[in-house]
């Protein structure tokens, strides 16, 4: 017998493996109906969720920490057994500033977090406005990790595919945002991209599989089978003999609704910085699962549980230990050991690897990627002061 299960997705590149798990056969091995409704924004997606409508969702990484955390009056109860992307972040900016991070001296670096960041200030003193797609996610904090206490810049809500028409109306003058919306505005001739968030951190958890909290207790096969079916696309979104299928797969009007072209440039990392036609190869651009990049670290949690939660005035000890009590390596090690090698640990420390390292693992040893923050810092779970 086939079951349904129904899945809300914002239109991205890293909602790629709920769309691949549907549509290339890992559903139905699993003996799952998998019914996607698209949401227009995070936070209609955020409340489908919550109320029922569906039964899991790509989500933000920092969604069910904020509502573990009681941040932006919604008190929601989420779980993320399994990572979906590292990665996959792009700020661009106007062709004004463009043009005067230029006229400062700027020279395209497009990896250098410092230079980048070196070249903004001298071009917008006084600060300036980004737009991100939600006030709960890993743009928000790559962001804050970047740029810090600089004076004068702030957040605006804008979703992904109004980046470029904020852009154009003078609303915001830069951007964080997953693809493939960073290119597209760049396709709007409204863009020049600068960075990419990988360039900040190299291993940030960008969605998760989000599920109410409960609900894979409450339906422990079905849970399992979901945890497989996805976990198989997201490995199968990696090897290079599926980048043309993926991409086509991807911009279809049900999907992204992007040219392919766009899906494919994305997925390599391969991108077009400006109408100009400058490009530049960003390996590690987006991660969907090489190095263990699918198990859900709680270190990963903590991070961004102690950074919101002290932004927020919240003890950030506590609220990395809440943080990291929402997401659920336990039951991606209930679901998939059979299938995957898993970590023999459940935290580690952020920003500790600037290469890959082999860790220990259920079966012998895994490889872990890189894992670096920008300016060298490390973020350690038992101490994370």
């Amino acid at each position: 017998m086939t079951d349904r299960i129904d899945l809300g997705f914002v239109p991205l590149l890293d909602a790629g493996p709920l769309i691949i798990a549907a549509r290339m056969g890992f559903a139905a091995e699993e003996r799952l109906h998998l019914r996607l409704h698209p949401a227009r924004s995070w936070s209609a997606l955020r409340d489908m969720l919550a109320s029922g409508h569906i039964a899991a969702a790509q989500m933000l990484s920092a969604v069910p920490i904020a509502g573990r955390l009681g941040l932006g009056g919604a008190a929601v109860d989420f779980e993320a057994p399994l990572v979906l992307s590292l990665g996959g972040q792009i700020i661009g900016v106007s062709h004004d500033l463009a043009a005067a991070m230029r006229d400062a001296g700027h020279s395209p670096g497009f990896h250098d977090a410092f230079a980048t960041r070196t070249a903004l200030r001298r071009a917008r003193p006084s600060g300036l406005r980004f737009g991100v797609p939600f006030p709960f996610s890993m743009h928000t904090e790559l962001l804050h990790q970047w740029l810090g206490d600089e004076p004068g810049w702030r957040t605006v809500t804008v979703p992904p595919g109004r980046m470029p028409e904020a852009l154009i109306s003078g609303e915001i003058e830069a951007f964080c945002v997953g693809e493939p919306w960073g290119s597209y505005a760049v396709e709007c001739a409204a863009a020049e991209l600068i960075l990419p968030g990988s360039a900040i951190w190299s291993a940030a958890p960008e969605k998760v599989l989000a599920l109410r909290g409960g609900w894979a207790e409450a339906n422990p096969d079905l849970a399992g089978r979901l945890l497989r079916a996805v976990w198989r696309a997201c490995r199968w979104l990696v090897q290079p003999d599926s980048l043309a299928a993926a991409s086509d797969l991807l911009a279809r009007g049900d999907a992204l609704n992007v040219d392919p072209e766009m899906i494919e440039r994305a997925l390599s990392g391969h991108l077009l910085l400006s109408r100009s036609g400058v490009t530049v190869d960003s390996p590690g651009f987006v991660n969907f699962h090489e190095g263990a990049a699918n198990f859900p670290w709680r270190s990963q949690a903590a991070w961004l549980g102690w950074h919101m939660g002290r932004r927020h005035g919240l003890d950030g000890t506590q609220a990395a230990e809440a943080a990291a009590a929402c997401w659920r390596p336990d039951l991606f090690r209930q679901h998939l050991g059979a299938d995957a090698v898993l970590p023999a640990a459940s935290a580690k420390v952020e920003g500790a690897n600037p290469l890959p390292v082999t860790a220990g693992a259920n079966r012998g040893t895994v490889l872990l990627g890189r894992n670096r923050f920008f300016d060298g810092r490390i973020f350690d779970l038992s101490a994370p002061a």
